[in-house]
Formats: structure tokens, sequence, C-alpha cells
């Protein structure tokens, strides 16, 4: 039995019909293989995008209609974690930026987004101030979230911090109603 198995294999090995496509399988078949992670990548990143836009905008719907409230920075990240849906860990990765704008001069936020690093010390929130009926605001959500494939493709691209966690950004703004 082992000696007809042995003399099949050995005229295998010798054979070299089919080796002109074996360099093309070799060649593409990790080409698109790559793409392939990428375009998995690409569709997650986009669904979580989604997700913490339609929180945000959600949550800056109810602000701008509720200016006799007070709000602090956890009870607007509440809202925008209970509107996103399928954002892992929101309540611990979710930092909020809010502050008041006029259109007249406007400045814009910082160019460095205010995001939570797990693997340092906890930062205090920067820059979140309540506005008045009819002051023009915008609020800005950073969010941290690991990618699918962290070594590959698009999630190798990512700026990741000290854990590995890519972040997100999503921008809003509102005029508080009188």
């Amino acid at each position: 039995m082992i000696q007809p198995v042995h003399s099949l294999l050995r005229r295998f090995r010798r054979d070299e019909d089919g080796s002109a496509m074996l360099m093309e399988f070799a060649i593409f078949v990790p080409l698109l293989f790559g793409a392939f992670l990428m375009a998995v990548e690409m569709g997650v990143y986009s669904m979580r995008q989604m997700y913490l836009d339609r929180g945000l905008d959600v949550a800056v719907r109810y602000i701008r209609l509720n200016t006799h409230q007070t709000f602090t920075h956890n009870d607007i990240k509440e809202m925008i974690c209970n509107n996103t849906g399928w954002l892992e860990n929101c309540d611990d990765t979710l930092r909020l930026e809010m502050t008041s704008v006029d259109p007249r001069q406007f400045a814009s936020f910082d160019q460095e987004v205010d995001c939570v690093d797990t693997s340092l010390p906890v930062k205090p929130v920067r820059g979140f101030t309540l506005g008045k009926s009819n002051e023009m605001m915008m609020l800005r959500a950073c969010i941290r979230f690991k990618p699918v494939y962290p070594t590959s493709g698009l999630g190798h691209a990512f700026e990741k911090d000290g854990t590995g966690r890519a972040k997100m950004v999503s921008i809003a703004a509102f005029v508080q109603e009188p």
C-alpha cells in the first residue's frame, strides 16, 4: 500500500504541467485576499461611522430642542451611546468637545482631536461649554475602536493609540432654540 502512494507522489513531484498557472496563482491570490480584507475593514468602518453620526445627530436634536435643561458631558455621552447601536465600549471610549461659535468670526476646534487613550492616565474633559438660546454650537465626538484586521491593509494604516485602538471623529453644528 505504501509503495503505490510513494510512487504516485514521486511522479506528482516531477510533473511540470501547470507550472505557469502556479506562478500566477502565487502572485494574484495574496493580492485578491488583501483586497478582500481591506473591503471588509472599510465596510465595518463605514458602518461604525454611520452609527456614530446617527447617535450624535439624535443627541444634538434633543439638546437643540431642550435649551431649558442643563446637560453634562456624561448626559450627552449617554444619549449618544444609547442611540449608536453597535459601537463596542462606547461609554469607555467616547470623548466629546462642545464649544460656542461666533458665525461672523468662525474659529474651528483644535486640529488635535481630544480622544480617550486607555493606555494613558485619565485626562479631564477639554472644551465643553453649554450654549444659550440662539447661540451656534459645535459638538465633536471622538471614539476609539479596534480594527477588524489590525495587521493588514486598512487596519494597519489607521493611526492607533497605545492599546491598538484607532479613532473615529464626527462633528455636528447646531443653534440652540429659544
